[in-house]
């Protein structure tokens, strides 16, 4: 019967995450466009309001012209009644134009909330569908990263470069349509500019795109060394490593600088020179409209109308590249959002997989083999029987693949080879929420959420009575203890919130698994977080709650499964040894080694 070579450790692998190519702006572009068809009446009503606004914003210009030609009438006379009305008319439609703006970002908030929304939810909701190995390759701050920090960044590109955009492309394409009519005779002046702008905007487009990518990454990569760095502050002052963290901070914090310097900077440049450009184009319809005036081809108002129209027609582009900067971190916050989408959730169980009906308990491996990498087994060949309601202890070094086995056990990983059975049932044909809500869990990590010590305890059995809860709290010996505070079973545990040991919140767990209705039982270093008296008082009266359930107890600690039913010892990647703790004394071996050097 072969076991678990060491090395494997039992939490998976974080970091080593495979690059993939870069998705396309147009893809990109798309998938977010879907979000916004979801709103697809408040997205309508944005383009009614954008097209109204620019129209009425478009006829300005041509009533100036209008008014200026009135101005400059025949014969030294000014003919001010026209000069009113189109000055009226200017100030009319400027002041509707300016209020269906006001509606139409007020409405863009609005929509952009509204995506932003469902972009978290759905984030929120595939991460709780994702395995636990993706959470073991990535980093918790680079995950939370992407599901605040990207995702506000794709808000803010919503309600204020998409209207933009909206906004421009109408306003470009009005002026274009009102020169031609005015004065067809200046727009091959655009002919030249528009084509090097379109051609130097592509260019640069590729250039910086990546650079924002890099820079989305990198804030990720500050994010999760922060979320560690913080959690392990009692670490971090226990070694005196704080100038170290410090240091290591400070190269990961001038990495994000410098990624978001280069991306700012490359961009910047885009502003300036479109803009001089239009500049230019504004500058050679001025000298070509006043040939034209001199020679009465085109009067006053016309040259001035189209040089409005055209300051019009070139502004949008200028500030479309303005905000160039701001679109492409966007698109890079978009696509992290959607790589992370676009995991693949956990596995959906068998179509033939049924429900699993616990009976005996009894849980066989038969010659089970797994590894985190293909290329590197942990598990190569273990066989092991656990009746129903048996305690079965493993025991070994670190690293030699314990907590593997409570990985596989509630199938967070699935085998490469041979089986898992509860009651003759292989476990991949059973769904696994089922199979989940057969085992109660009390892992080494302690997990605690903001709310009451009752809900917390409450936490896995929805419904529970607060005398269930005060039971298994008192079997727990954590009762005492929770009455003693001022709130008692009500008291609210927050992040800085009441003084929790880390002994306390461990049996806080221990009572939340002990409330269970669960057939079969984990602990994985369950007690390694509190006293040698409290631990044996917990023994004493889990042993009492837990008859007839089958038990897997993960320990280092030996003194906490001197009562198993079967001790398995794993040794160099093999199980060396089974058998009951005073069997496997009097073999004088390996278990024997390593209890002595505890208790000697």
């Amino acid at each position: 019967m072969k076991g678990m070579p060491g090395g494997g450790g039992g939490r998976g692998m974080r970091g080593g995450v495979p690059q993939k190519p870069k998705m396309k702006p147009s893809l990109i572009i798309l998938r977010l466009g879907k979000y916004l068809f979801r709103f697809k009446w408040m997205l309508l009503a944005a383009g009614l309001l954008t097209l109204g606004s620019n129209l009425l914003a478009l006829l300005g210009p041509e009533l100036s012209g209008a008014a200026i030609d009135a101005l400059a009438g025949g014969e030294g006379k000014v003919d001010f009644p026209t000069v009113f009305r189109y000055c009226g008319l200017m100030a009319l439609f400027y002041a509707g134009s300016a209020f269906l703006s006001y509606i139409l970002s007020a409405l863009m908030i609005r929509l952009s909330q509204s995506v932003t929304y469902a972009m978290r939810r759905d984030l929120f909701n595939h991460l709780a569908d994702l395995p636990v190995s993706y959470f073991d390759r990535h980093q918790t701050g680079d995950i939370l990263s992407r599901i605040s920090y990207d995702i506000d960044t794709v808000n803010t590109s919503l309600s204020h470069d998409f209207l933009q955009i909206c906004t421009s492309v109408i306003t470009i394409a009005g002026s274009f349509i009102m020169m031609v009519r005015i004065a067809p005779l200046l727009m091959p002046v655009f002919i030249v500019t528009i084509p090097i702008s379109i051609l130097l905007t592509r260019y640069r487009s590729k250039k910086v795109r990546p650079l924002f990518s890099i820079r989305s990454a990198k804030l990720g990569e500050l994010n999760g060394y922060t979320e560690e760095s913080i959690s392990g502050q009692k670490t971090i002052k226990a070694y005196h490593q704080e100038e170290t963290m410090r240091r290591r901070f400070s190269e990961r914090n001038e990495d994000a600088v410098s990624a978001y310097y280069k991306a700012e900077y490359y961009a910047a440049a885009n502003g300036p020179s479109v803009n001089f450009i239009n500049n230019l184009s504004l500058s050679l319809i001025s000298v070509l409209g006043a040939i034209f005036f001199l020679k009465g081809r085109l009067s006053i108002g016309d040259v001035s109308a189209f040089i409005l129209y055209s300051r019009k027609f070139s502004g949008p582009i200028n500030e479309l590249a303005n905000i160039y900067s701001e679109l492409q971190s966007a698109l890079a916050a978009a696509e992290r959002v959607f790589r992370t989408l676009d995991e693949a959730p956990e596995l959906a169980d068998d179509p033939d997989a049924v429900e699993l009906k616990v009976t005996d308990g009894e849980v066989q491996m038969e010659h089970v083999r797994f590894g985190y990498l293909p290329e590197k087994e942990i598990i190569h060949d273990l066989s092991l029987d656990a009746k129903g309601g048996s305690l079965t202890a493993i025991v070994g070094h670190t690293g030699a693949g314990k907590t593997t086995l409570i990985n596989l056990l509630m199938r967070f990983y699935d085998l490469q080879g041979g089986t898992i059975s509860i009651d003759d049932h292989n476990i991949r044909k059973v769904t696994r929420s089922s199979l989940r809500g057969a085992y109660a869990m009390v892992l080494q990590d302690t997990w605690l959420f903001s709310g009451t010590i009752f809900d917390n305890i409450a936490y896995g059995k929805p419904g529970a009575t607060m005398e269930e809860v005060v039971e298994a709290a008192k079997a727990a010996r954590i009762h005492e203890y929770i009455t003693a505070l001022p709130d008692g079973y009500n008291t609210i545990i927050t992040e800085d919130g009441i003084n929790i040991s880390q002994g306390q919140k461990q049996l806080m767990t221990i009572a939340r698994a002990m409330l269970l209705d669960a057939h079969m039982l984990i602990l994985d270093e369950a007690t390694s977080n509190v006293d040698t008296r409290t631990e044996i008082q917990i023994q004493s009266a889990m042993r009492r709650l837990m008859q007839d359930k089958t038990c897997f107890v993960i320990a280092h600690r030996l003194s906490t499964i001197q009562h198993a039913d079967n001790i398995l010892v794993v040794d160099a990647g093999d199980i060396v040894e089974q058998g009951t703790h005073k069997e496997l004394l009097a073999k004088n071996g390996t278990y024997a080694s390593l209890y002595y050097s505890q208790f000697q």
